[in-house]
C-alpha cells in the first residue's frame, strides 16, 4: 500500500490562509503546533487526493490513526505525533476528530443544511484550535469561542475554494437547502462566474459566517498567554478581511485570497487590535482588584 508521506501535496504551513505556529507563538510551543500540523496536513492531502478511491483513502486514514495509537507500523507524522503528545501529557482525541472529518470529507459529498456544515466542522476546524489551546494550558472555558472562530474559518475556506472543490472532487460544502431557497444547484459551481442565484446563496452563507464570527471577538483577550492572544486577533481580523470581500467578490472568477501585502496589514490591524482588547482585560481586573481591596 501508497505510504501516506508519497499523498503530500507540498504544501506546508506557510501556504495556507491563516497564520500556523507563526513568530507570535512561542518557541516552546511551535513544535507540537508543527507536528500537529504536519500529521493533519497528510490526512488532509490524502482526503483531497483526486486518484484515490474512497476506500483507500479510508484505509490510510486509519493507519495513520493506528500509528497515533501505537498500534502496529507508524507513518513518520504520526509516530512524531504520538511522541509529541506522550511528552506533554495530551490527549490524541482532537488529532482523531480531525481525522473522522476527513472520514467524512472521503465519503459525504453534500450537505444538508448550515447545521449539518457546523457538525461537520465540530470535527474539521474547531479540534484544531481546542488542541493549540490545550498545548498552551489554557482553560476550556475558551473553547466556545475558538469553536466559533473556527467554523467561521472553514467555511469562509468553503466559499472561497467552492468552484474548485466541486470541479476536482465533486465535493459541495454549500449547504443544499440554501442553493434550492435561492433557485439554484450545484451544477452553478461549474460556470466561470457566479450566476446571481448562486451569488445571493453565497451572500447567505457568507452573512451568517459573520454572524458566527462575532461569537470571537473576544477571544484574543480570553486566553491567558499573551502571544497567542495576539495570534488569534491577527486570525481573527484576517477572517473578518476574507469576509468582507467574499460579500463584495465572485469566488468563482475573482481573487479573494490575500497577498502577502494584504495579510500584513491585515495582521498588524489585528495585533494592535488584540494589545488594546488585552488592555482593557487588564484595566478591567485591576479595578476589580481596587474594590475588592
Amino acid at each position: 500500500m501508497t505510504s501516506a508521506a508519497e499523498l503530500r501535496s507540498g504544501k506546508g504551513h506557510h501556504d495556507e490562509n491563516f497564520p500556523v505556529a507563526s513568530w507570535l507563538i512561542h518557541e516552546r510551543h511551535r513544535p507540537a503546533i508543527l507536528a500537529f500540523y504536519e500529521f493533519v496536513r497528510v490526512a488532509d492531502d490524502i482526503a483531497d487526493h483526486a486518484e484515490l478511491s474512497a476506500p483507500e483513502k479510508i484505509a490510510l486514514l486509519d493507519r495513520l490513526e493506528a500509528g497515533l495509537l501505537g498500534r502496529g507500523e507508524a507513518e513518520p507524522v504520526a509516530a512524531r505525533l504520538r511522541a509529541v503528545l506522550a511528552e506533554r501529557g495530551l490527549s490524541p482525541r482532537h488529532a482523531q476528530d480531525l481525522l473522522t472529518a476527513f472520514r467524512m470529507d472521503a465519503t459525504k459529498l453534500r450537505y444538508r443544511d448550515w447545521d449539518d456544515l457546523i457538525h461537520y466542522c465540530s470535527y474539521s476546524a474547531m479540534p484544531v484550535g481546542r488542541f493549540v489551546l490545550d498545548v498552551h494550558g489554557e482553560n476550556r472555558s475558551t473553547w466556545p469561542a475558538n469553536d466559533a472562530l473556527c467554523a467561521a474559518l472553514q467555511i469562509i475556506n468553503h466559499v472561497q475554494d467552492c468552484g474548485k472543490d466541486y470541479a476536482s472532487l465533486d465535493r459541495v460544502y454549500i449547504p443544499q437547502d440554501a442553493l434550492a431557497r435561492h433557485g439554484t444547484g450545484v451544477g452553478a459551481l461549474a460556470e466561470p462566474r457566479t450566476s446571481p442565484e448562486l451569488r445571493s446563496c453565497l451572500r447567505e452563507l457568507v452573512e451568517r459566517t459573520a454572524v458566527l464570527l462575532r461569537g470571537a471577538e473576544h477571544f484574543s483577550a480570553q486566553v491567558n498567554d499573551l502571544r497567542l492572544g495576539l495570534e488569534i486577533a491577527v486570525i481573527y481580523r484576517v477572517a473578518q478581511v476574507l469576509t468582507q470581500r467574499l460579500l463584495r467578490r465572485d469566488p468563482l472568477s475573482e481573487r479573494v485570497h490575500l497577498s502577502k501585502a494584504a495579510f500584513a496589514a491585515a495582521g498588524i490591524g489585528g495585533a494592535v487590535e488584540g494589545l488594546f482588547r488585552r488592555a482593557g482585560r487588564w484595566m478591567g481586573a485591576g479595578r476589580q482588584s481596587a474594590q475588592d481591596a
